[in-house]
């Protein structure tokens, strides 16, 4: 669903509270959406070709990560792919995540959930539905925990037979992704080799296997046709591509040492492991458990070794603002924005950390941030939070109100919306850009309202 996003979807990265003196480890449970700037950009970097390939616009899917040990991905109305960290963390290689996401777009390409909504019954296609609007709601009430963890038990049985497609769509998707592989010149070895993997759950009882089996249904048939493919491919042997193997080792070791317990990290990348990926792993396994000690040196050797990388600043910046050192998180942050300008996470940790310094010399450069944040991403409730405080600190008291009306209004707190909007509204210039915006959120909360009250009859 694109018109409101998964937007209160939990951040790697700024996961430690410093501002009380205490760093605390945040845990990502089943359910969670995450959002991460530098794994979204190596997921689209993997979609962008095959959507170009397919007829598809190059930024027209959105790449979508739920944690979730199983391995899963599907695609789901809206333009939506929603891919499972343990499908991520136990692909053996980018051209197997790949392989997946050429076949997810098929499903997208050819209109399979929109088909597949179509021929259910209504009442459980209202139901179903209904209930991803509620996983969506839960999320942006501030609580990612609760995110999909509707998947869990009973629901996500119910959702999984939602998603779950006839064998001829999912030879159709087989026959695209195939397509879009060979016309990027890509091997379909990474798709055939999951599939293979997965074969052999088929005769697992349904509560055993990875929901994959359950939402795509596998069979012999296929697995001849894609080899078959493979056959007569010029590019089934084609080498990986290094600089996407080199994503792909950094998303790894950054997914992983984010979600699993530390010390499976450090035996997973001992100290022996002078990598980039290895180091990286590291720094972020110390940071979880608040070990700045560790985890800042680990960052700074990076950072010799590559000091245009803006990931390595980021969450460098993420380090220090963590331990309530705002001035050199503002520092770090304004070097990742030197080499990946627009960025709204970044842009938006920029503004976090000049808020929680109280200098109101930064208040005009959080704000140039914030709004930037927001032209790329009008739909982020955290970028209107913290303008509403940038704002309500230099003493724009109707701004502060406006901002915090935007936030509201997305999170679908509507009785907030009215409080915020009248605030505004006292304070504000007429017939201003801002005021006239104001008065469209007035009336599409006074409309959400009504729709409630008259559900509730």
């Amino acid at each position: 669903m694109r018109a409101r996003k998964f937007w209160a979807a939990a951040s790697l990265g700024l996961l430690l509270i410093g501002t009380s003196g205490v760093a605390r480890a945040q845990d990502f449970s089943t359910g969670t959406i995450l959002s991460d700037t530098e794994i979204g950009a190596t997921l689209q970097a993997y979609a962008r070709p095959l959507l170009i390939a397919g007829g598809l616009q190059g930024d027209g899917v959105a790449i979508n990560m739920v944690v979730d040990d199983t391995m899963n991905a599907f695609a789901t109305q809206g333009n939506n792919i929603y891919f499972h960290t343990g499908l991520l963390l136990r692909a053996r290689n980018s051209n197997e995540v790949i392989g997946v996401m050429a076949h997810e777009i098929g499903h997208i390409a050819g209109g399979h959930v929109i088909m597949v909504a179509s021929d259910m019954a209504a009442p459980n296609v209202i139901s179903i539905l209904g209930t991803l609007l509620g996983v969506a709601a839960g999320i942006a009430s501030g609580n990612p925990e609760v995110g999909m963890a509707v998947l869990m038990g009973g629901q996500r049985a119910a959702i999984g037979s939602f998603l779950s497609f006839s064998r001829g769509q999912e030879s159709r998707a087989d026959q695209f992704a195939l397509k879009v592989l060979n016309d990027t010149h890509q091997s379909a070895k990474g798709l055939h080799d999951f599939f293979d993997r997965l074969s052999g759950e088929e005769r697992l009882v349904t509560t055993n296997q990875d929901p994959y089996i359950r939402t795509h249904p596998l069979n012999r048939d296929r697995m001849a046709s894609i080899e078959a493919a493979m056959q007569t491919s010029p590019y089934t042997n084609v080498p990986l591509d290094p600089e996407l193997e080199r994503q792909h080792k950094r998303l790894i070791a950054k997914l992983f040492a984010f979600l699993r317990p530390q010390i499976t990290t450090l035996q997973r990348y001992p100290d022996s492991d002078k990598s980039i990926e290895g180091r990286y792993a590291r720094a972020i396994a110390y940071y979880r458990r608040g070990q700045f000690d560790q985890a800042l040196p680990l960052v700074d050797s990076l950072l010799i070794d590559a000091p245009k990388d803006p990931y390595f600043w980021q969450i460098k910046g993420d380090m220090q603002l963590s331990r309530s050192k705002v001035e050199d998180a503002i520092v770090a942050y304004r070097e990742a924005l030197k080499y990946l300008p627009d960025a709204p996470e970044i842009l938006t940790s920029l503004a976090h950390a000049s808020v929680e310094s109280g200098n109101l010399e930064y208040a005009g450069e959080a704000q140039t941030a914030l709004k930037h944040a927001l032209a790329i991403d009008p739909e982020n409730p955290g970028a209107w939070d913290m303008l509403a405080r940038s704002y309500a600190q230099n003493n724009e008291t109707g701004l502060s109100a406006y901002a915090a009306a935007e936030r509201a209004i997305l999170l679908g707190q509507f009785g907030d919306v009215a409080r915020y909007s009248n605030q505004a509204e006292k304070l504000l210039q007429k017939d201003t850009p801002t005021w006239y915006r104001l008065q469209d959120i007035k009336v599409l909360a006074q409309n959400n309202l009504r729709e409630m009250r008259g559900k509730r009859r």
